[in-house]
């Protein structure tokens, strides 16, 4: 259980990280809260031979947010400081929910926003409200910067579309609609700490009537390999009113666009089931949180 050996830097500048990563290349692994990292690494699934610590740059760091324009999150916040926001918790409540429900406060205060999106597990809790939420991602090499949606970032189970040299530095979230809501939930064993067997974000937008659904974004945790936005789920109430009839078929396409897998957590049957459940619960939440925004 101890760390292979490893040559530590602490970088004090986005440029001075960029410059070290660009050197080392795959030798190296960046260090922001580590709780995935040093598992990994405890586990001998990774050994890098250098580490770069970018907790002391202030540039991936907070939480800052322009009306109008929307929010910017540095990678390396804590998840601890998106849970207590109160920005966070007013304008993207969604992803106030996830950040509280993720592991322990021991946890929460180590771990980062960008970590766990970094880390690309199936299972991960904040992907899945950023996606729902529209949220970009800004990655920094020594070659300039570039965005792209989150929901292209994330490739598949520990895969991303970072490039040899680059670091996640922020997340953009657009400033929330008139007559929007979102929710998030989960369902696994908090208790016990256990990792997500099913977790889901629901963001809807209401037309000027505030009854009929405008856009809607259903996405799925830990069901497949990335976060998995719902097309049938988006078709079946864009444009309507729904209603309890409506809002079962809609959980109904939701569990059948899932592709779970068995393990520990549950079964891939138990999984499907709660997918309905979650879908369900949310949708019907989450639309009467926006006709009372």
């Amino acid at each position: 259980m101890f760390l292979n050996n490893f040559e530590y830097f602490a970088p004090q500048t986005p440029e001075e990280a960029l410059t070290l990563l660009d050197r080392f290349g795959d030798k190296a692994k960046v260090l922001a809260g580590g709780t995935d990292l040093f598992l990994l690494m405890k586990d001998k699934l990774l050994q890098p031979e250098y580490m770069i610590d970018i907790n002391q740059i202030t540039g991936f760091k907070g939480i800052s947010y322009e009306p109008g324009q929307g929010a910017t999150i540095g990678a390396a916040t804590k998840i601890v400081e998106v849970e207590r926001d109160a920005i966070i918790r007013e304008k993207y409540y969604v992803l106030h929910q996830a950040a509280s429900e993720l592991g322990s406060v021991q946890v929460r205060t180590m771990a980062t926003i960008g970590g766990n999106s970094c880390n690309a597990s199936p299972a991960a809790e904040t992907p899945t409200p950023l996606v729902a939420l529209g949220a970009k991602v800004v990655l920094h090499s020594l070659s300039g910067k570039r965005e792209m949606p989150l929901a292209e970032f994330i490739l598949g189970n520990r895969k991303t579309a970072l490039k040899p040299g680059e670091l996640l530095a922020c997340f953009i979230l657009p400033e929330p609609l008139p007559r929007s809501a979102g929710r998030y939930a989960y369902i696994g064993l908090r208790e016990a700490m256990e990792i997500d067997a099913v977790n889901m974000a629901v963001y809807i937008v209401l037309e000027d009537d505030s009854r009929t659904v405008k856009d809607l974004r259903l996405i799925m945790g830990s069901v497949a390999p990335r976060p998995l936005f719902s097309r049938e789920v988006s078709a079946l109430l864009t444009g309507k009113e729904p209603n309890p009839a409506l809002i079962e078929k809609a959980a109904e396409a939701a569990s059948g666009e899932a592709s779970p897998i068995s393990d520990i957590r549950g079964s891939a049957e138990y999984r499907h089931e709660m997918v309905k459940v979650l879908a369900r619960r949310l949708l019907q939440e989450t639309y009467t949180a926006a006709k009372e925004a």
